[in-house]
């Protein structure tokens, strides 16, 4: 399943608009764990519509979703809070699954790949982190 990447931008006057990730570094292809793959593709059968570059989460009126309405729409406070971690933020998971990549030994340029970063600075911050540097 390929997507072409885009990014929600909101605006200061509210407007939110979908265009071309920041860099050439944020157009990238993501590894998806198997175990989800038929939870996905349960997702997209059920919510998402079949013409290509149809948004695969959306908000209430199947319009992109806003950041400030995720936590509502997602059911994401109560899921944490299931899970026993209710501090727990979205973003959390890619400081997670970047340290975890680190942790298993992979080099500064599979870090910026899987990151979309075009510079070393935050690849290196996990390596050091994983290896009990400090700055």
């Amino acid at each position: 399943m390929k997507q072409k990447g885009r990014q929600g931008v909101e605006r200061s006057t509210g407007e939110l608009v979908l265009g071309p990730p920041k860099s050439k570094a944020g157009k990238r292809i993501v590894g998806i764990p198997q175990a989800i793959i038929p939870a996905l593709k349960e997702h997209l059968r059920l919510y998402v519509k079949p013409e290509a570059g149809a948004l695969v989460f959306t908000g209430i009126k199947g319009g992109p979703m806003r950041r400030s309405g995720f936590n509502k729409l997602s059911g994401w406070m109560e899921a944490v809070r299931a899970i026993g971690v209710p501090g727990l933020h979205f973003h959390d998971l890619r400081h997670t699954g970047n340290m975890i990549a680190a942790d298993s030994g992979a080099g500064l340029k599979d870090l910026m790949a899987r990151m979309g970063h075009d510079n070393v600075r935050a690849a290196m911050i996990y390596q050091h982190a994983v290896r009990g540097a400090t700055n």
